[in-house]
């Protein structure tokens, strides 16, 4: 199934195609890579050139920016209540997935409609776009990332937001790491959301490879969720991988133990503006009770 993120006010694609997309951020337009929008566009036109700011790759690896005008060092962008701060940083990525605001959608629904108090742990949490929605819909968080400089990001969305108040404690660690240690400590959580990297390292060395990790952590998860698991939703941009492989995963560990929910898998996409196509932008993987 193909989930849409068609509900932003301050965010478009604008155009995609050739390798590159095209997107308003909140009235700063922004071009750069992306590996899949391979089909033919015309760039001569002038929403390509009429730009704020423009990624360009290196052939030794990496890329820069180029600004064509001057830009705030960040600005921010709004969804349904949630604010984020956006920033151009030197891997082409801006702090924000815009694609995931499907998947903030039906966690907050699931948290707001479930009648009882929610505890839930964002693992991979980078900026924490989960972290927030979740809090905004009123539930407890814990936030895992092991980068130091995207938590204090976050840190900045939750202020942004305005949910300095909530319960929300950030973690700097391994992700597979803290889920152990919580499971010795006996910590329950009632749903669990992640964004695992194709390959990445923790704080401490730590190596993460996608396709050799995600099924110890999936299982290691089960183990830290409560008696009334609302849900566990996983969202993966890994190439190569299917979301029929996120569906199998929780077909055979999560669905025997709790029959009475249900799988199901598919693609994030968004629409792109000037032709009524679809971006791909990655896949999801998710378990959620019939509460």
């Amino acid at each position: 199934m193909l989930r849409m993120s068609n509900n932003w006010n301050e965010f478009k694609c604008l155009d995609a195609g050739n390798g590159e997309k095209l997107e308003n951020w909140n009235g700063i337009i922004l071009r750069r890579p992306d590996p899949q929008a391979i089909w033919t566009v015309d760039k001569d036109i002038d929403i390509w050139k009429k730009i704020d700011g423009q990624y360009f790759r290196s052939n030794k690896g990496g890329g820069e920016w180029k600004f064509f005008k001057s830009l705030p060092e960040y600005w921010t962008i709004n969804y349904k209540g949630l604010t984020f701060k956006i920033s151009p940083t030197n891997f082409k990525h801006t702090g924000l997935f815009p694609e995931q605001a499907v998947n903030w959608d039906f966690m907050m629904d699931k948290i707001k409609n479930s009648n009882r108090k929610i505890k839930v742990l964002n693992l991979f949490a980078y900026t924490g776009g989960a972290t927030i929605a979740c809090s905004k819909a009123g539930a407890d968080v814990v936030h895992v990332d092991a980068s130091r400089g995207m938590t204090e990001w976050a840190k900045e969305n939750m202020r942004l937001s305005g949910l300095e108040n909530n319960f929300i404690r950030f973690i700097v660690d391994d992700c597979l790491k803290f889920v152990e240690r919580e499971y010795r400590r006996g910590n329950k959580y009632d749903a669990i959301v992640m964004d695992p990297p194709s390959y990445g390292r923790g704080p401490n060395g730590e190596v993460w490879k996608f396709e050799d990790s995600i099924y110890t952590l999936i299982n290691a998860c089960i183990k830290i969720l409560s008696d009334q698991p609302l849900f566990l939703l996983i969202n993966s941009y890994t190439t190569g991988i299917s979301s029929i492989v996120l569906e199998n995963i929780l077909k055979t560990t999560l669905l025997p133990l709790y029959p009475n929910g249900k799988v199901d898998a598919g693609e994030v996409g968004l629409p792109v503006e000037k032709n009524n196509l679809i971006l791909p932008c990655g896949i999801y993987g998710r378990w959620q009770s019939n509460d």
